[in-house]
């Protein structure tokens, strides 16, 4: 049997689910590096997956704890997509992808993992980024590790005009 080899991984398997919600939890703390916050305005934030599809997966939220976007004011919905513009941009910048997946997932059903916070996923993809890997392998290889990705991000951001 082949092995892929990635001790840094190790810091998340096995992780406890937190309790609440990340989207509502994670901006008050104010540790934005260590909990991958990129960017914040008036209404929404941008932060990096912690689990990502993709090298850069970056996921907007609303501050408020709303389930869906028909429950955000007209203010809140334009900050939002102004912070998925923000991070595509940032994304671009720093990592030049051919193309990205911004998608939300309403449902459990419709594979949202944290059900009752709207988010906006922005996953880059690059031309062969799909392989054999995750095909026969069932696994994922990551180029970068977070904190890298998250150091390229956050000088890309500057240029984007939205400083977190």
């Amino acid at each position: 049997m082949d092995r892929l080899w990635a001790p840094w991984r190790m810091e998340y398997v096995g992780v406890d689910q937190p309790e609440g919600c990340i989207f509502c939890s994670k901006p008050v703390e104010n540790r934005d590096e260590e909990n991958l916050i990129l960017a914040r305005s008036t209404y929404a934030f941008l932060m990096m997956n912690l689990f990502p599809y993709n090298n850069g997966h970056l996921m907007a939220a609303p501050f408020r704890h709303v389930a869906d976007l028909s429950q955000l004011q007209d203010d809140e919905m334009l900050d939002l997509m102004q912070m998925v513009l923000v991070g595509k941009e940032a994304l671009t910048r720093a990592f030049s992808p051919d193309g990205f997946n911004i998608g939300i997932n309403v449902g459990r059903v419709a594979g949202a993992g944290i059900v009752d916070h709207v988010h906006i996923h922005i996953v880059p993809r690059w031309n062969g980024d799909t392989n054999f890997m995750p095909v026969i392998a069932d696994t994922k290889v990551m180029p970068q590790s977070l904190a890298a990705a998250y150091a390229v991000l956050k000088e890309s951001l500057p240029k984007c005009g939205k400083e977190g």
